[in-house]
């Protein structure tokens, strides 16, 4: 499955479009690394345990985004788009949405 973020691939036409797809992966923190990034934020730095957890949702959501094209049929993604946002109370999740087109080059 060919992924990208832009809206074609040079000297690859797109040869029919399936549609706009979604996925989404959301992930509960935990109060220890809350406690830990609030730390971080206090004395700088990076918070490895929160970037771990950013990286498994966003590998989840691509996954998922893969699976929804080839249930179209797609052997290609363009135009892919990530978001990262928090959900629930006091955002106490992380939610990573992607979308982008599926096409057959």
């Amino acid at each position: 499955m060919l992924i990208t973020t832009t809206p074609f691939i040079e000297g690859r036409p797109v040869q029919e479009y399936k549609g706009a797809i979604y996925a989404q992966s959301i992930l509960g923190a935990n109060v220890v690394l809350d406690l830990l990034a609030a730390i971080r934020d206090f004395i700088g730095g990076h918070s490895k345990s929160y970037e771990r957890v950013l990286a498994r949702a966003r590998e989840d959501a691509m996954k998922n985004l893969i699976k929804e094209a080839e249930k179209l049929g797609a052997n290609a993604i363009l135009a892919v788009d990530l978001d990262y946002n928090t959900v629930g109370p006091q955002g106490s999740m992380m939610m990573v949405s992607v979308s982008g087109t599926a096409v057959v080059l």
